[in-house]
This record gives structure tokens, C-alpha cells and sequence, in this order.
């Protein structure tokens, strides 16, 4: 049999093919060749065919059919086969397959072989692919290598015993002796290995963690002598000396002063001396610093150290690389909490990164732009924000509006600038707006008695020209409710313009009939003309007459509507003016107790919460409303909340204000305060003991929610004296790598049930699911009829707001009957 072509003649081959058939085909080919090589047991080419095997392995192709010839060669007495048979095993096997425990004995006498090329190519292929049960064999051979003299072994082994305690940790106290010796060791690389070795023993244990905190003055003095030394050609890079042993040696400081005092004294100066020396000209110099400061952020530093970390990100924000850009806005998004006033220093050089081409640096500023707005500077951030606004991809539209608002809302310094930014929002972002921006606008206006004159000017001459939905809804809300303040020209903040009532139903019917008009901004708009029945005087008969003719309209909702708003003229004409009448003002209550801090960007101060007691047979409003405004159901019975709650009430009955419904029947939607009475059928017959019956043990659990890393799942109890009461306990759990703080969960039911929600265990989820919130729910369903609930969910994630709805049907039948 002729000798088979060489690799390098094969590489050449492949090359020249033209196509990717023409490609495997030569593959193909040669495959078979080699094959037939394995079976004929050739040992004279068996190296050069696994070789060539190899490389057609890097090119995507299956070359399985090699291993065991990988393993022959690892037999072999010869270094260039062992050297390749070792490849293959690197490259072809891993612990999912058996044949990799054939190799346990060849790799036990080539570590205790006299060659130390040969018990090196045995510690890389161990460190590599070896198994568990691999690494308990010979972990013994590694250990006595990680205490030899030569550099060349201890470098290897020590990466090797790396693996070796990932693989079974509880070999880790094994290595332990080993390690006394190894910081003192003047090679780079058993250094750099050995630090190595350190930060994964103390990463994966406590006891580990407090016995090396002791090293921390001799690594110091390592990264020291690194700093001060001159210029050494065989660990020099960019000017750097052994910039890869320095971030190892940062990343184990990291770890070690941690949580600790001492360490985290011990490494201040030197952390600042790298700070100070270090160059940063070249990408080697800037990883150094992005590493010390991290940990200057992550120990116990002092307050001017943490300055100067900080300082370092933002010359990071003028470097022309991008990546250094994102790293810096990054990290700075991740301090900016605890270290708020030294990042805003930097404000005008993170405002300007909003204009930056990358949309990944875009959002990483906007993200941390919102996360520096307070009520010093929040008309200058804000004028940067909406200019952002206007100029910005479609896809920051929406999370940048959402932030706008919730900024305006927490700081803005009056009624008027808020109202301005918000419809500026309104007219800059248009149908990007979400959903929960119009109830949330109509909510302010409605509470801005004194503005309401100048809002619904505003808003008239806006949708002149624009037909964006969330701003033709919230103005044709305004002019239904403040027509006739639109039409007297009482406007005292700017000069007022001279409006008909005819002229104002034109803009109505204009949005009636306009193909641009979603089904709900048609409602809020016929709602309007409706409501101006009682505003106008002169075009009575005109309004009938609109609202007569959508009697019959396709949309249902539209008819519905018309239909009811014409038994209010011919039937209830005396109801009308009352059902119709102005929206009260919806006051925002809070009962943490009549002082608060209130932490806000930067600023502490303390704030009086007002409280004030609930009208007589009243219970006071509450964040419940926004959801079952939200929910948009009038067969929504709303949360009989029991506990106190800091949360302020939400705009709501805008919806029930829609449909002509001003007075709510059933149980009235609340604020939850102390003195609030329980429900009588939830506390009837639940003090006595035992509080549940053996029904609830065949109930199985669901999940109600799982998105975003957020899960939430029911379980489910029934009262032993109340058959017709069942209790739901939701578990709340967070899979993403960040904590979900000020987590709020609120549920609605149909009329036909009654609900009441208990106080949450927290609001905060731990990351990882290393921890859930538990919350209780109490449901009377006397009339045995199929649970359904709708639920709501607000949370802040990774320095957003997030806010999400969803409707859970899949009660299990013995829940409910």
C-alpha cells in the first residue's frame, strides 16, 4: 500500500477546492483512506493519519472513528506519537464517553514518567478533558508534581490541580501544603499559575478564603515589584512588565478583601500606586486599571480611593475604542448607587456618549444618564434626554420615554414643567409611548387643578397637527373633561386662543372618523364629545346626533358605547349632568408613618407623608385602582388589601370614567391603613385551629408567570371551616444574575369572587433563585365558579423599571369546586 500524502500536502489540497461539495468530497476520500489505514493496523503512519484526522476535525467534519487510535498512540513509547495521541484525546474524547478511562493508566505512568515533556503532555490532557473519576485516581500524582523544583512541571500541575478541584472539590484540602511554597516562586509562570490556583480555592470555599487572606501583604509585595521593576524583554508588553500576572494577582485581591477590613487596608496603597503608575496609552495599560477598579469598587476602600476609580472610568469615557467606552459606562452603572456624587462629575462626558454611533454604548448611557437625574440637575438632564428622545433609533424610543416620565414624576420641580416635559414626551416619541402613559398623564392633569386651563390649550393645539394615539387620547380626555374651560378662554399661563364649541367637535369627529385611529383612542374620543353634552350649551342637538349614528357602528365597543350614551339622553336625561360631572381630584396616599427619608439620585431628605384617615364608610383609594383601570374589566371585583404599604395610589378610574360608570359598585377600591377593617368572610372562622383541611393536600400547584427570570408559581390551601375560601401562596423567584428590587404583585378578580392580599414576605428577589418572596392570598368563591385572575407585576431590574401583565387560567379544578 502506497504512503499515505502528508498533512501539509492535505491542507494544500483542501485549499484549492472551489466549492464545499468539491471540499467534501476530497474529505471524503481521504477519510477512507485513513480507514482503511486503522484496520490494516499500519503503526507505521498511524501518527501522520491521526494528524491529518485532526485537522479535518477543526474543519467541522466527524472523525470519531480516531479515537481509539488516539489511545495507541498515547501507548506509544515514541514522544512525537505521544505528543499527537495526546492532541487527539484533547481534541476527540471527553468524560461523556467511556473510552476517555482507558487512558487513566497511560496518563498515571507518563506523570511518573523521567521526560518532563512527557509528564507535561500528561498534566495538559488531565487538566483538559479528565473526569471525575480520573481526577480522584490522580490526584495524588499531581499534587507530588505541584511540589517539584522544576518551574516547567509546577506551572503545569498547578493549572492541572485547577481542574482537578472543579471537578471533585473535596480534593481541594489535598493541595493545600502545596501551596505554601508557591508564592515565592521567581518564574512568571508558576506565579501567574499559582495565583490561579488560589482564586479558585477560594472561590469555592469559605475556610480556604479566611486561611489566604494571611497572603495578602506577600501578594502585595509581588504586584509591587512588578510595578517598580525596569524593563524586563522576557515579561515585558506594550511597556507593561507581566500585565497577565498583575490582573491575576488584582482579581485575587478582589476576592481576599472582600468583606474585610484588614486585607482591604493592606492593599490601599498598592492599589493606588497602580492606579497612579500604570500607562494608559496602550489597551494593555487600561486592562490593568479596569481591574484595580474593580476591586477598589468591590473591598473596603477608602472614600478618596473609590474617587479615584472613579475618575478612571471616566477618562475611560474619552478613550476612541468603543469596547473601553461600553466597559466604562458599565461600571459606572454599577456604582453609581453607592459612589453617586463622584459619577456625577463626569455627567457632561456620559450625556455626551448618547450621541455616540454604537447603540450599545447608547443605551448603556441612557440607562446610566436616568440613573443620575435628581432634583438638582433635573431640568438640564432632562433637555438632554428629550433631545435624545427626538434623534434616537425607534427601538429607544419606548424605554427612554418610560424613563423620562418616571424621572419628571420623582423630581420635577412644578406642575407645569412636569405637565410640559410629559406631553413633550407625548409628541417627541408618539406611538412609542406605552400603554400606561396615558392613565398615568390623565392622573397628574386631573390632580393639577390649577393648570387645567392651560393642559387642555396645550393639548387642543398639539393634536392639531399630530394624530399620534397616546396624545390624541389623553387630550380628547382633557377636552371632555375641561371643554368649557377651552371654550371661556380662562387660560392665565400664556395667552389665550379662541376656540368654538363647534370647532372643538370637529377635532372630536375628526378623530372619529380619521383611518389613523386605533378603537380605544375612538372611545376616548366619542367619551369626550359625550362628556361636552354637559360642558356646552349650543350644540346639544349636534352631539345627539354623533352620538346616534355610532349606534350602529362595526366596532363593538364603539356601538356599546353609543348605544348606552343614547339611553342617558332618552331615558336617563336627568342622570345625565351627575353621571357626567367633573373626575375628583385622585390624591396619592402613603402610611409609612408620618416621617419618611426619602432617598433620592444623590440626595437625602427627610419628607412628611401626609395621612389622612378615610372618609366614614369609605376606604381610601389605592394602588389597586391602577390595575383595575388597567385590566380594563368591569367585571373586575378589585385587592381588599390588609397590610401597610408605601406604595402611592395609581392613576385610576379613568377606564370606569370612560364608560359613564363614575360610582363603583362592590367593594370600593382601597389604600391599604392600618385601622382598615378585614373583610368579615375572610376572618370568619380562620382563628380557630386547624386553620386548613386535608382537601388542600391533592391541589396541585401552578405556574402562574415565568418570564424575564421571574417565576412565580401557586400553591394552593382551603380553609377547614370555610369550604368556599381558598388560600394561594405565590412563590416568587428570580433566575437572572442581578437582584429584582421593590417588587410589587397585585391581582383582580371577576365581581363573582372576592379577593384579599396580604402583605409579601419582601420585596426583594435574590438573584440565582437563591431566595423567594412568599405572599398570601385569600379567595372566596361561594358560588363555586371557575377561578380566573389577572395579575400585574412591577419590579426594578438592572436599573429599569419593568412593569408586566398577565391573565392566569389555569386553576386546578379542585381549587375552585
Amino acid at each position: 500500500m502506497p504512503a499515505p500524502i502528508r498533512l501539509r500536502e492535505l491542507i494544500r489540497t483542501i485549499r484549492t477546492a472551489r466549492t464545499q461539495a468539491e471540499e467534501r468530497e476530497m474529505i471524503q476520500k481521504e477519510c477512507a483512506a485513513i480507514r482503511s489505514s486503522f484496520r490494516e493496523e499500519d503503526n507505521t503512519y498511524r501518527c501522520r493519519n491521526v494528524a491529518k484526522l485532526l485537522y479535518m476535525h477543526m474543519l467541522g467534519y466527524p472523525a470519531h472513528f480516531g479515537q481509539l487510535e488516539c489511545l495507541k498512540l498515547i501507548a506509544s513509547q515514541k514522544f512525537t506519537d505521544k505528543r499527537i495521541g495526546y492532541l487527539g484525546a484533547m481534541l476527540l474524547l471527553d468524560e461523556r464517553q467511556d473510552v476517555h478511562l482507558l487512558m487513566t493508566n497511560c496518563i498515571k505512568n507518563d506523570l511518573n514518567h523521567s521526560t518532563q515533556y512527557v509528564q507535561g503532555l500528561a498534566l495538559c490532557t488531565l487538566g483538559c478533558m479528565g473526569s471525575s473519576e480520573m481526577c480522584r485516581d490522580l490526584a495524588g500524582e499531581v499534587e507530588k508534581l505541584l511540589k517539584t523544583s522544576n518551574s516547567y512541571l509546577r506551572k503545569k500541575a498547578a493549572l492541572c490541580a485547577v481542574h482537578v478541584i472543579r471537578k471533585v472539590p473535596e480534593l481541594m484540602e489535598m493541595f493545600l501544603p502545596a501551596t505554601k511554597n508557591l508564592l515565592n516562586e521567581k518564574n512568571h509562570g508558576v506565579l501567574h499559575t499559582s495565583v490561579v490556583l488560589l482564586t479558585e480555592m477560594c472561590e469555592r470555599s469559605p475556610d480556604m478564603l479566611a486561611h489566604f487572606r494571611k497572603l495578602v501583604p506577600q501578594l502585595v509585595r509581588i504586584l509591587k515589584n512588578l510595578i517598580m521593576s525596569g524593563y524586563s524583554p522576557e515579561h515585558d508588553v506594550s511597556g507593561i512588565s507581566d500585565p497577565f500576572l498583575q490582573v491575576r494577582i488584582l482579581r485575587l485581591l478582589r476576592i481576599l478583601g472582600r468583606n474585610d477590613d484588614d486585607s482591604s487596608e493592606a492593599m490601599n496603597d498598592i492599589l493606588a500606586q497602580v492606579a497612579t503608575n500604570t500607562e494608559t496609552s496602550k489597551n494593555v495599560g487600561n486592562a490593568i486599571l479596569y481591574e484595580t477598579v474593580l476591586t477598589i469598587m468591590d473591598i473596603k476602600s477608602e472614600s478618596g480611593l473609590r474617587v479615584l476609580a472613579i475618575n478612571i472610568l471616566g477618562r475611560f469615557l474619552l478613550n476612541n475604542d468603543k469596547n473601553i467606552r461600553y466597559v466604562a459606562l458599565t461600571s459606572l452603572l454599577k456604582t453609581v448607587q453607592t459612589d453617586h456624587n463622584a459619577v456625577q462629575r463626569h455627567r457632561s462626558t456620559i450625556v455626551d456618549c448618547l450621541k455616540d454611533l454604537d447603540v450599545s454604548i447608547k443605551r448603556r448611557a441612557m440607562e446610566l444618564s436616568f440613573a443620575l437625574v435628581n432634583g438638582n440637575n433635573v431640568r438640564g438632564m432632562m433637555k438632554e434626554l428629550l433631545y435624545f428622545l427626538d434623534s434616537c433609533e425607534p427601538e429607544f424610543k419606548a424605554d427612554c420615554a418610560s424613563g423620562i416620565f418616571l424621572a419628571a414624576e420623582k423630581y420635577a420641580p412644578s406642575k407645569r414643567w412636569h405637565i410640559d416635559t410629559i406631553m413633550r414626551v407625548l409628541t417627541t416619541a408618539g406611538s412609542y409611548v406605552r400603554d400606561d402613559a396615558v392613565p398615568n398623564l390623565i392622573q397628574l392633569i386631573t390632580n393639577s387643578v390649577e393648570m387645567h386651563a392651560y393642559t387642555v390649550q396645550r393639548l387642543y393645539k398639539a393634536i392639531l397637527g399630530d394624530y399620534s394615539q397616546p396624545l390624541v387620547q389623553v387630550a380628547s380626555w382633557c377636552i371632555g373633561e375641561y371643554g368649557d374651560l377651552l371654550v371661556s378662554g380662562q387660560c392665565e399661563e400664556e395667552e389665550p386662543i379662541q376656540v368654538t364649541e363647534d370647532e372643538v367637535l370637529d377635532i372630536l369627529e375628526s378623530v372619529l372618523i380619521s383611518n389613523m385611529s386605533a378603537s380605544v383612542t375612538r372611545g376616548y374620543a366619542l367619551t369626550a364629545i359625550m362628556k361636552l353634552s354637559t360642558r356646552f350649551t349650543c350644540t346639544v342637538n349636534r352631539i345627539k346626533k354623533v352620538v346616534s349614528i355610532y349606534g350602529s357602528s362595526i366596532d363593538v365597543e364603539l356601538q356599546q358605547r353609543a348605544v348606552e350614551y343614547n339611553a342617558l339622553f332618552k331615558k336617563y336625561d336627568h342622570m345625565r349632568p351627575a353621571l357626567l360631572e367633573r373626575m375628583p381630584v385622585m390624591e396619592k396616599v402613603t402610611t409609612n408613618g408620618p416621617t419618611d427619608i426619602v432617598q433620592t439620585n444623590g440626595e437625602t431628605e427627610p419628607a412628611v407623608l401626609e395621612t389622612k384617615p378615610p372618609p366614614s364608610g369609605l376606604q381610601p383609594a389605592s394602588q389597586a385602582n391602577d390595575l383595575l383601570d388597567l385590566l380594563g374589566g368591569s367585571d373586575i371585583t378589585p385587592v381588599i388589601p390588609t397590610a401597610p404599604t408605601s406604595k402611592p395610589a395609581s392613576a385610576g378610574g379613568e377606564l370606569l370614567d370612560l364608560l359613564g360608570d363614575l360610582n363603583l359598585t362592590g367593594s370600593p377600591i382601597s389604600a391599604p391603613a392600618p385601622q382598615i377593617a378585614q373583610p368579615p368572610f375572610l376572618l370568619d372562622g380562620l382563628s380557630s385551629q386547624p386553620l386548613f383541611n386535608d382537601i388542600a393536600a391533592g391541589i396541585p400547584s401552578i405556574t402562574a408567570y415565568n418570564k424575564n427570570g421571574l417565576k412565580i408559581d401557586f400553591t394552593f390551601e382551603r380553609s377547614n371551616t370555610n369550604p368556599s375560601v381558598t388560600v394561594i401562596t405565590i412563590q416568587a423567584s428570580n433566575s437572572t444574575e442581578l437582584d429584582m428590587t421593590d417588587f410589587v404583585f397585585q391581582a383582580a378578580v371577576p365581581k363573582t369572587f372576592q379577593l384579599q392580599l396580604l402583605s409579601p414576605s419582601s420585596s426583594v428577589i435574590p438573584a440565582f433563585n437563591s431566595g423567594t418572596i412568599t405572599q398570601v392570598i385569600k379567595v372566596l368563591n361561594p358560588q363555586k365558579q371557575q377561578l380566573r385572575m389577572r395579575i400585574k407585576l412591577t419590579y426594578n431590574h438592572k436599573g429599569s423599571a419593568m412593569q408586566d401583565l398577565a391573565e392566569v387560567n389555569n386553576f386546578p379544578p379542585q381549587s375552585w369546586q
